[in-house]
């Protein structure tokens, strides 16, 4: 008798699909598509979310069913994205040139951002609230990501627990070595809860060059975020 874990095959496609879509995008942060790399991100999600055995076609159908959530999706989508940075982000020694060319661009100097992350929790249980949404704003204005695969506003979903991540595109400097306050809010509407805004500001050192590579030991970890009930 031969038992079949269907989500190996869902999740396979899913994140073949977003890394085509990340190469024609030419995402910055995407430092290789290889199939190491590739299987390495399927991993990552096959172990976070429950598997979905079958043995016969009836519960092939019925688990074919149960796919088509629309819950599942997105918690596999967020999952292969995640996934997808934290590979990226860890240097392997048969990896030795970037699939990018924006080292090959002219130097100029830029305020890099560390991404943003944070989590939100039901105020009265503490269990963590998925459906939220978050927005991110930067100088009072709805912040843009380095690429479209950072999503803002971002709603939260059952598999990353309440989780969100943003990561701000770079803004031109006049030189090097230049130190700028920033200033950010972070809205968070969920149905059902009081609307949350909070306000911070943000030292930056302008470097030479554009920050490219996602690296998950420049990621800002805000404080939780706990909302209430109305």
């Amino acid at each position: 008798m031969n038992v079949h874990n269907l989500m190996e095959e869902i999740v396979k496609q899913r994140v073949d699909q977003l890394y085509e879509n990340a190469k024609n995008e030419k995402v910055e942060w995407l430092s290789c598509d290889c199939e190491n790399c590739r299987l390495d991100t399927v991993s990552f999600v096959l172990n976070r979310i429950p598997p979905k055995y079958v043995v016969s076609g009836r519960g092939a159908t019925h688990a074919a069913m149960d796919l088509e959530n629309i819950q599942l999706q997105a918690d596999v989508e967020a999952l292969a994205m995640e996934g997808m940075r934290t590979v990226s982000s860890t240097k392997r020694p048969y990896h030795l040139a970037s699939h990018n060319d924006a080292a090959s661009e002219s130097v100029q100097s830029y305020f890099n951002f560390n991404s943003f992350t944070g989590r939100i929790f039901d105020g009265a249980t503490f269990e963590p609230v998925s459906n939220a949404t978050v927005l991110l704003k930067f100088e009072g204005e709805t912040a843009q990501m380095i690429d479209s695969t950072w999503a803002n506003p971002y709603v939260t979903v059952d598999a990353t627990k309440g989780s969100f991540s943003f990561w701000v595109k770079s803004v031109p400097a006049s030189k090097p070595g230049e130190k700028k306050m920033f200033h950010f809010s972070i809205e968070i509407n969920a149905p059902g809860y009081e609307k949350l805004i909070f306000h911070f500001e943000l030292p930056v050192l302008s470097e030479s060059g554009k920050r490219t590579n996602f690296d998950s030991t420049f990621a800002f970890r805000m404080n939780d975020f706990v909302i209430f009930k109305k």
